[in-house]
C-alpha cells in the first residue's frame, strides 16, 4: 500500500518534448557573425543566417529566437513584433543602439564578449525548447542494503512503461552500477567517467542520445574502471541537463552526503528514504535524514519489512519525523528474475511495480490536475 503525504507541486510551463531549430542570425558583420556562430556551436544549435530581414516572413516568425546584429537593425525595421528578438553588437559607445532596439522590438540589448555566457544559455534553451522540467525523485537507503537501488530502478522502469520520458541516474559510485540492475552492463553508451570533466552547460538532447537505452528509459551509470568520484560541477551540469528534458528523473543516491551528492539533492523535488523496520536501521536512517535535510526539504519514508517487535511502518516514519509514503513490498523471485534480465519493477503485475505505479499516480497527480 502506498500512503502519500502531499504531492509534488510545480508551476505548469508549456511542454516541449522535441528539440527545435537554432536561432535566426541577421548580420553582415563578419566578426560578429563568427562570434555568434561560435556561441551557437557551444550551445549545440544550428542557426540560420541572413544578411537582412528574411524574404519569407515565416523565417522570422518561426525561429525560436532572433539575433540581430547592430549593423543590420535598420534593415529589420518594420518586421513583425515577436518575442525572443535580441540586438547584439560589440561597440560599447553606439548612441543609436537603444533607438535601433525599439525599432525592431528587441527584448534585450547585448554586448559581446560581456554577455557571451548568458547568451549561450539562452541559445541552448531556445534550441532545446525548454519547457516543464522533469519531476526529479531521489532515493536513499536508511542503512546499507536497504533496497534503495532496487526501488530507484523500479520507479524508473514503471515510469517509462507508463509512457513518461524517463532518465535513471546512478549517484552512488560504490553501488555496483545501476546498469547491472537493468541488465545492461554491456549496453553501448556513455557512463559517468565520460562526464567527469563537465563544468559548463551539458546539452540535454546530447546527454539523452549518448546514454544506454534500457527498458524504455535512459540510464547513466558508473563504468567498470577505478573512477569513483564525480566533481560537484559535473553532477550539477548533468542533473540540470536531465531535468530540462522534462518527464521523470530518478536518482539513486548514497547514504554519505558529500559535495556532489549535495548538488544532486539540491535539484530534487523530493527524496525517498528506504528504511528497514529495525531499531539499528532507524537509528542509522536518522543520521542520513539529518544530513540530507540540510539540503532537501521534502524527504519521505518508505518502510520495509520484516519488522522487529513493536515496530511497524507508521512507527518508523514517526521516529524519523517524516511523512510515510508506504511499505515497500516483498516480491518473490526478484533475484531470479534479475538473473534472467528482468529489472526490478519489470513485471507490471508484480507488487513492486504496483507500488511504484501507485506512487506515481498519487504523488505526481499535478501532471493531470495542475499545481496542487
Amino acid at each position: 500500500m502506498v500512503i502519500v503525504a502531499g504531492t509534488v507541486a510545480r508551476d505548469r510551463l508549456p511542454s516541449a518534448e522535441e528539440r527545435r531549430g537554432g536561432p535566426l542570425i541577421v548580420t553582415e558583420d563578419v566578426q560578429l557573425l563568427d562570434d555568434l556562430l561560435r556561441l551557437c556551436a557551444a550551445a549545440g544549435a544550428e542557426p540560420e543566417v541572413h544578411h537582412g530581414l528574411p524574404e519569407r516572413r515565416s523565417g522570422w516568425d518561426r525561429a525560436p529566437m532572433v539575433l540581430v546584429g547592430d549593423d543590420a537593425a535598420p534593415r529589420c525595421r518594420g518586421a513583425a513584433r515577436r518575442r525572443g528578438v535580441m540586438l547584439v553588437g560589440r561597440a560599447q559607445d553606439n548612441p543609436d543602439v537603444w533607438r535601433h532596439a525599439v525599432g525592431i522590438g528587441a527584448e534585450y540589448v547585448l554586448r559581446l564578449p560581456d554577455s557571451e555566457n548568458w547568451l549561450v544559455d539562452q541559445i541552448a534553451n531556445a534550441a532545446e525548447g525548454v519547457g516543464r522540467p522533469a519531476v526529479t525523485v531521489g532515493v536513499l537507503g536508511g542503512r546499507g542494503g536497504a533496497g534503495a537501488s532496487t526501488l530507484a530502478c523500479a520507479l524508473a522502469v514503471t515510469a517509462a512503461r507508463a509512457g513518461r520520458r524517463t532518465m535513471l541516474i546512478d549517484g552512488d559510485p560504490l553501488g555496483g552500477g545501476i546498469d547491472v540492475l537493468l541488465g545492461g552492463e554491456r549496453a553501448e553508451g556513455m557512463r559517468w567517467p565520460d562526464f567527469a570533466h563537465s563544468k559548463g552547460r551539458v546539452g540535454s538532447g546530447a546527454l539523452e542520445e549518448s546514454l544506454p537505452a534500457l527498458h524504455g528509459l535512459r540510464a547513466l551509470s558508473w563504468g567498470r574502471d577505478d573512477t569513483a568520484e564525480i566533481p560537484p560541477q559535473a553532477m550539477r551540469a548533468v542533473l540540470a541537463a536531465a531535468r530540462r528534458l522534462g518527464g521523470v528523473v530518478v536518482v539513486d543516491l548514497p547514504r554519505r552526503i558529500d559535495e556532489s551528492v549535495a548538488e544532486a539533492l539540491a535539484q530534487l523535488d523530493l527524496g525517498l528514504v528506504v528504511v528497514p523496520g529495525e531499531l539499528r536501521a532507524v537509528a542509522a536512517a536518522k543520521r542520513v535524514v539529518v544530513a540530507a535535510g540540510t539540503v532537501l526539504d521534502d524527504l519521505r519514508v518508505v518502510a520495509r519489512g520484516p519488522y522487529a517487535a513493536g515496530i511497524d511502518e507508521h512507527w518508523v516514519a514517526q521516529a524519523l519525523g517524516l511523512p510515510l509514503v508506504g511499505e515497500l513490498p516483498t516480491e518473490a523471485g526478484l533475484s531470479a528474475a534479475q538473473d534472467g534480465g528482468e529489472p526490478p519493477g519489470g513485471s507490471p503485475r508484480g507488487p513492486l511495480a504496483r507500488f511504484c505505479t501507485e506512487f506515481w499516480e498519487r504523488a505526481l497527480d499535478q501532471d493531470q490536475g495542475g499545481k496542487s
